[in-house]
Parts: structure tokens; sequence; C-alpha cells
């Protein structure tokens, strides 16, 4: 049985799916409210617990003058530490306590043949997800749209002769913890992966780019040192191994587009949204500001 959790995202996907389809209308709360089969006080008591702010508020977010303003204003401090971003407190950024480890040649050749691989599921504000780790740290966080069985048979695939058990541990609780708002629990999360020196340099400077702003695949391109090579960089964020934690969901079109996603361009809109009301509401003066709906 679904989590109240993940039954909430889901109307607020199809609420967004709704909203950016009849975009030129501007629909009312109420129309809204209705599409998704709830009355307007419930679904904007829901939406507000879920965010932390009004629907109209949210999806100011995700247009794309918004994104435009935030490309301008955090682009000079994008890959500089959360001191000169801005962001402390609260707003602590989980990119300076993830730290990559990639994987030996022997466990990137063998399939994994030495590992011990723990494995778990979870709810998070953005659907169920399937979380693996070694002793080493996380390898692997995948959203799970096509049930367990899916989830689990697709981890195998990556790592075929690693020997896998069912448990929920340590470092997994603290990756997951980052899904709550919750920074004060890990000084550091470990991830184990499987990648060439490319992507894991790509993934390195995804790191780099603060909760709550966003970054062009040109950017990224120069600041992983490869300028120019726009689609390696885009094929490298496409087979990021642990969603949300390297976020690959901050990397944008330079026109302000929000663009593709290997999770869905709906929860991509919604984990930045998510993440500008938390992290920029709060924080930075040129956020939307309050108001009654």
């Amino acid at each position: 049985m679904k989590q109240q959790q993940e039954l909430n995202y889901e109307r607020i996907a199809a609420a967004i799916r709704f909203i950016k389809g009849n975009r030129q209308e501007q629909p009312r709360l109420e129309t809204i409210a209705g599409h998704v089969n709830m009355s307007p006080a419930h679904f904007q008591r829901m939406f507000q617990e879920w965010a932390g702010i009004s629907p109209k508020s949210f999806l100011q977010y995700l247009n794309v003058e918004y994104a435009k303003r935030i490309l301008k204003q955090t682009h000079a401090s994008l890959f500089d530490t959360a001191c000169e971003v801005g962001l402390s407190g609260t707003g602590r950024l989980h990119d300076l306590f993830v730290n990559i480890e990639g994987m030996t040649p022997g466990e990137y050749k063998n399939g994994g043949q030495a590992l011990h691989i723990n494995y778990s599921f979870a709810d998070t504000p953005f659907g169920q997800v399937i979380v693996a780790s070694t002793d080493k740290g996380i390898c692997h966080l995948a959203f799970v749209d096509e049930g367990e069985e899916e989830a689990f048979g697709s981890l195998k695939q990556l790592f075929p002769n690693a020997v896998y058990e069912k448990s929920l541990d340590g470092k997994q609780e603290d990756a997951l913890s980052v899904f709550n708002r919750d920074w004060s629990k890990p000084d550091e999360i470990k991830l184990h992966l499987k990648g060439t020196p490319f992507q894991l340099k790509v993934w390195e400077t995804l790191l780099k780019i603060p909760a709550g702003g966003l970054t062009t695949y040109a950017d990224l391109a120069m600041k992983s040192g490869h300028e120019g090579a726009c689609r390696a960089v885009g094929t490298a964020i496409g087979r990021n191994p642990v969603a949300f934690l390297i976020p690959c969901h901050r990397v944008i079109k330079s026109t302000g587009d929000i663009g593709n996603y290997h999770w869905g361009e709906v929860r991509k809109n919604a984990i930045i949204g998510w993440e500008a009301a938390y992290f920029l509401f709060d924080t930075f003066s040129f956020a939307c500001p309050k108001e009654k709906v």
C-alpha cells in the first residue's frame, strides 16, 4: 500500500502536469484542485504541507523568467563554498558533505564480484526510492516507477556478481535524511560509484551546484574541464547512479527551460520547486514574496 507522502506527491505531480499543459489559460486554484479531485481548501493545505509555500508561489519558481534570474544570480557562485554562496545554517549545502569514491578497476570490471550490497526501499517527497550501499558508501539510489521487483532488477544489472541483502544500514539512513530536509545528521555522505573518469569528474562538478541553484549544460561542461563537450556531459548526467544526491536535476537549458530528466520532467519540476521553496524562499531577498491564495 502506498504511503500518504507518495499519494500526496502523485497529486502534486498531476497538478504540475495540468498547470504546465494549461499555462496559457492560467488556471485558478479551484480548477487545479478539481483536476486532482480535491477541494480547494484541502489541496491548498496539502500542497502547503508538502512544499512549505502556496501552489501559486511554487509555480512561480518553475517559470522560465525565474529560472533565468536564478541562473544570473547564482552563476558566479555556483562552484564556490557555502559561505560565498550565502547559504548557512538550515540552508547548509548537501553538496559540501557528499564525497565520491570511484570503484577500483576490479570492482568496475568484474560486476561487483567482491561486493556485499545492502539495499532497501523508502518513501520520499518525490515518490518511492531504492537505495543501496557497499561497505564504502552509497552505490545506487533510484526512483521506483515500475515496481520494487523491477527496481531491484535494475540494481542487479549494474552489479550482477555482487551479494545482495535487503537491509537498511546507517549509510542509507544518512543519505535518506536529506529528503526530510535534515542537514544535521551526517558529517559526510559517502558515495561508492561505478563510473569512468570522465563521468566521475562530471558528477563531482555537479556536487558543487548549491541547493536552490541552477546551471546549464554548457557551464557544467566548462567547469568540469571539458568545455564544448555538452553532449558528452549530458550523457554523463543521464547515467548518474544516485538520483538527487548528485543533483543532475539542477542542470537546465540556457533558455531557462527546465529540460528533460531521467526520472521525468514533472519530477524535475517538483524537485526544483521544492528546493527553491526551502533554500531560496527564506534566504535570498529575490525569492518570490509570500502571498495568500
